[in-house]
């Protein structure tokens, strides 16, 4: 039962619902759902990346210049 639980918890993360809805959900604190399933989180990146160009709000990386 735990581990379906974990993967739940880790499927909404992936989906990109926000850390603090699904520890909210989880009924745990952040802390303890990131220390548990952020080595699972994957995929996120190219979303978040295409989110911030779209706002223009994309840090320079350091020695791209």
């Amino acid at each position: 039962m735990y581990d379906n639980r974990n993967t739940r918890l880790t499927k909404w993360l992936n989906d990109g619902i926000p850390p603090a809805r699904v520890a909210e959900w989880a009924r745990n604190s952040i802390v303890v759902l990131l220390s548990t399933c952020a080595r699972c989180i994957d995929g996120q990146l190219p979303d978040l990346k295409r989110r911030l160009e779209a706002a223009g709000d994309l840090p320079e990386m350091p020695g791209a210049g």
